[in-house]
């Protein structure tokens, strides 16, 4: 890839952020500049022996052959001969300690209701919905699909399964009936757990009828576990005899009691669905030991949690983030978990901040989308709540521009606060690139260095590194534990879309520059990279210009045919609400793009709209730019916030 003209931002930047006043609370007992700078395996043996906790201790660890067109796995093994129990690790060693009485999850729902379950609450409800799932004639190995809002029960549902072997497979619960039904058939689910529904934004999202829609054409499934969240009566809700169960109707016909299944290292754990922008999705699958150790390893690393911590991250548990850091990752760590089930604008803007205040949250780890958002409703909203009880802050699930990652640790955490920006996929099951807080000085903008255990490098379209500041291919350069091990009935996908274009290499499928600290600067997905006119743009290069002009709150850049330059910039804009709107702003946006980065970059569209699409997670929708920029039939909303934006886009994009 060619490195960018005139390049804005300052990739070897020499911003550091250094909060010398900061300390860990917790101690890093690994020998990170040994082993882990030296034989990367026995690093990783290391470290699995000391965050987990075993029923036969591996020996060794790793076996592989890098994939190639025509293998099958397993062609990848971790700590072979160890044994172990997920749900075991997470809930059942801190259930017997003094942990017992925690508090594990605390839940708040959007309208306010409020449940906290301690360690030994989830020992004994885990237990039980085991027992549920093994009367339903689910055993080891069997798919079973988790579709519900963020609600306690989802997680006690993935540990049940991990408990007696059966592989999860959880959908987002704002996705489509089509959408589940599409996971449900690949998976070959038996059973499928749903809720009658759920709350956002004062209004109830139907899952129980989504469910009912998909099972239409879903002849796999035998069995159908409905949580009453209360969003309605019981007596309305369609339940199909013999197919439908209440949850506590069941859990209270069951025994209290379910020893954890003996697992293999490499025994399944999970399948997770990447919501590819075109195409069938991946069904990501992910085993035991190495998941477990690649989450439970980079929690403690990462967010320094410690007992009297109050954990929250904003992720849903539909989406890896919420698998990984939310569920098993801090829960292996025993730590105390905030889960919210709403928006963070209901009923108001500082909803968010409410939360914090209350719960006394000091950890907090969320996306840059809604710290952007955050950024456009202005400081008021953070001002009217005591946000003392923060010690540090994360971004996850896109590149953060540094005017986003200033503000939120100017605002948000105070100048105070470790910002630690995280890098990581689906695909590679724990965070990858990220500080170290405490240890690693901090660039903003910059996911800095791979965590101990890590090697990654940029690459060229030959495969040669790049020279420091120059943008390329972001791969990992060995494997590592908690790395996806296929696609879901469909290896030769994942070999063709991982490990061929670099062999032996895993391909992450995103642009990135490493400057002369060896800091890594992340540009967002390779197909996010504009070609024009034979020149390299990267759009979140774009935004970030974007977005440093007092006008701007959010920008999302995509690229539009053009039958002269092949592709050229297409900007949607939101303003800040202190900015006073005048005419010509859009041709001023152009100019500003243009001024600094240079002619070639200027948008040849700047659209300024009131919100721009955005699934429930936080991430703005660009495949659906694109599709309006190329006047395309819309691909599917259903996992939008507010479906009406789309239709408000088409309509402005037609009369401009």
């Amino acid at each position: 890839m060619e490195q960018q003209h005139g390049s804005a931002l300052d990739f070897s930047s020499d911003v550091v952020i250094q909060l010398d006043h900061w300390q860990r609370r917790t101690p890093l007992q690994i020998d990170f500049d040994g082993s882990a700078h030296g034989n990367h395996a026995e690093f990783w043996l290391q470290v699995a022996r000391q965050y987990l906790t075993w029923i036969v201790l591996p020996s060794r660890a790793l076996r592989w052959q890098p994939p190639a067109p025509g293998t099958q796995p397993p062609w990848v093994e971790w700590f072979g001969d160890g044994k172990l129990n997920a749900a075991a690790n997470c809930v059942d060693r801190h259930a017997h300690s003094w942990r017992r009485n925690k508090a594990a999850i605390i839940w708040e729902g959007e309208p306010g209701d409020v449940r906290v379950l301690t360690y030994y609450d989830l020992y004994r409800q885990i237990q039980r919905f085991a027992n549920v799932l093994l009367s339903l004639g689910v055993r080891k190995g069997d798919r079973v699909t988790i579709y519900l809002p963020m609600i306690p029960e989802a997680a006690i549902a993935m540990l049940a399964c991990a408990r007696i072997g059966a592989i999860h497979s959880v959908v987002f619960g704002g996705f489509s009936a089509e959408a589940l039904r599409e996971r449900i058939n690949d998976s070959q689910s038996s059973v499928l757990i749903t809720a009658d529904g759920g709350w956002r934004r004062g209004s109830i999202v139907p899952l129980k009828r989504n469910a009912d829609r998909a099972l239409e054409q879903c002849p796999s499934i035998r069995h159908v576990v409905v949580v009453h969240r209360g969003v309605e009566d019981a007596t309305h809700v369609p339940m199909q005899s013999g197919r439908d169960h209440w949850w506590h109707r069941l859990m209270e016909e069951v025994p209290p009691s379910c020893p954890p299944e003996v697992m293999e290292s490499e025994d399944p754990l999970f399948i997770l669905y990447t919501s590819g922008t075109t195409g069938k999705p991946k069904g990501q699958l992910h085993t035991t030991a190495g998941y477990l150790t690649g989450v439970a390893a980079t929690t403690h690393w990462v967010f320094d949690i410690a007992d009297d911590d109050v954990y929250w991250c904003t992720a849903d548990i539909g989406w890896i983030t919420g698998h990984s850091y939310v569920v098993y990752g801090p829960l292996a760590n025993g730590a105390t978990v905030l889960m919210y089930e709403g928006a963070p604008d209901y009923p108001d803007r500082d909803r968010w901040w409410a939360l914090v205040e209350t719960y006394g949250v000091t950890i907090l780890y969320t996306a840059p989308t809604a710290i952007r958002t955050m950024m456009r409703w202005g400081e008021e909203y953070v001002q009217r709540h005591n946000l003392e009880s923060l010690r540090l802050l994360g971004s996850v699930g896109e590149p953060i521009n540094p005017e986003a990652w200033m503000w939120y640790w100017e605002h948000i955490g105070g100048k105070r606060c470790p910002v630690v920006d995280t890098w990581w996929q689906t695909e590679t099951g724990c965070i990858v690139i990220a500080p170290l807080p405490g240890i690693t000085p901090l660039k903003p903008g910059s996911a800095t260095r791979p965590l101990p255990g890590f090697r990654a490098s940029v690459l060229d379209d030959s495969g040669d590194r790049v020279t420091p500041g120059r943008r390329g291919y972001l791969v990992l350069e060995h494997p590592w534990p908690a790395m996806s091990r296929t696609i879901w009935g469909d290896h030769a996908r994942y070999v063709e879309t991982y490990w061929s274009r670099f062999p032996g290499k895993y391909f992450t499928g995103d642009a990135a520059t490493c400057d002369r600290d060896g800091y890594y600067w992340l540009l967002g997905r390779t197909d996010d990279v504009l070609n024009v006119a034979g020149h390299r743009l990267s759009t979140m290069e774009l935004e970030s210009i974007l977005v440093e002009h007092p006008a701007v709150a959010e920008a999302a850049v995509i690229g539009r045919t053009d039958a002269v330059k092949g592709q050229v910039p297409v900007a949607f804009v939101t303003v800040r609400e202190s900015f006073q709107m005048q005419g010509g702003l859009a041709e001023e946006l152009k100019d500003y793009v243009a001024t600094r980065i240079g002619a070639l970059a200027r948008p040849a569209e700047v659209h300024i709209t009131a919100e721009l699409p955005k699934t429930r997670s936080g991430k703005i929708m660009r495949r659906l730019l694109r599709d309006i920029a190329e006047g395309r039939v819309l691909g599917d909303t259903t996992t939008l916030a507010d479906p009406g934006v789309v239709q408000h886009l088409v309509q402005l994009y037609r009369e401009e």
